[in-house]
């Protein structure tokens, strides 16, 4: 059995940067590593995996990884982007913090981009430090270990979320199950600046995510406010009228579309969040 699956999805677009995060896994040394290549659109080169699935269609980023993930046979599992890069040790690095960290359910690594920096949205909790490793909140979709066991007993990821805050809700599922969500600046992987913008739905996905977040998880008495609380934040950040409207549109769409999987987190989660400098209102 291997020591860790990275399972790597793809759209067939990015065949230099493919290659690339397949052979930094690869490269990865004193770790046994299993790549497990998901095709979501494109004809990309399948060569260099160990393990192929092609569903005939985009299932989404949480879609993908989930299948992925239900494919792989390591007790680890690395959701690496198909545009990142593993730095040396890092995988063996995650191996070794799990293996003496039984209550460990998911650890992130420090994303570097092309100018050496860590963009903010990497870097979990309030406090923007990518220097200091830490308990956190959340991790990176496409740079973070995973324990297989943990993953697979609160169900995966949620695919209708298709892309944005699937990385936190399951990080939430995972510490209301009683584990342990970590950052580690150590562990170092690449992946080039981009801005969550650049996909032209991206404010009114978020807004609608947001709403079901909190509709699958959060109390009503924290929900309620968790959901105005990130509509004036959309609201004041938006940049024009066509993102105010996106805002509104995603946010309605969350509150009268239908979402599944409604499992209210423990207040003892809800302490805990609180505790790492997150509370589930902000």
């Amino acid at each position: 059995m291997p020591d860790v699956s990275v399972v790597v999805l793809t759209m067939g677009d990015r065949p230099t940067e493919l290659a690339a995060a397949i052979a930094s896994a690869k490269k990865q040394s004193g770790v046994d590593v299993e790549v497990v290549l998901v095709v979501n659109g494109g004809k990309p080169d399948v060569s260099d995996a160990d393990i192929v699935l092609d569903p005939g269609g985009n299932l989404g980023i949480p879609g993908g990884r989930n299948l992925g993930a239900e494919n792989s046979t390591a007790e680890l599992i690395c959701f690496l982007d198909d545009d990142g890069q593993l730095e040396p040790g890092a995988l063996l690095g995650a191996c070794h913090r799990f293996a003496t960290e039984p209550d460990l359910s998911a650890l992130g690594f420090r994303i570097i981009d092309e100018t050496g920096s860590t963009a903010r949205r990497y870097i979990p909790g309030l406090r923007k430090d990518a220097t200091r490793s830490r308990d956190a909140t959340s991790f990176p979709g496409g740079g973070v270990v995973v324990r297989s066991a943990a993953f697979r007993a609160v169900g995966g990821l949620c695919g209708a979320f298709t892309y944005g805050l699937e990385e936190t809700d399951l990080a939430w599922r995972l510490i209301d199950h009683g584990g342990r969500i970590a950052y580690d600046a150590n562990l170092v992987m690449f992946h080039p600046r981009t801005t969550p913008s650049r996909h032209a739905d991206f404010e009114l996905i978020t807004a609608r995510n947001r709403v079901w977040l909190a509709r699958r998880q959060l109390p009503v008495s924290l929900g309620v406010p968790y959901i105005i609380n990130w509509l004036i934040v959309g609201l004041v950040r938006g940049r024009d009228i066509s993102t105010l409207r996106h805002v509104l549109g995603g946010t309605l769409a969350g509150i009268r579309s239908p979402i599944e999987g409604r499992r209210r987190m423990r207040w003892r989660t809800v302490l805990r969040l609180t505790q790492l400098g997150r509370p589930p209102v902000i």
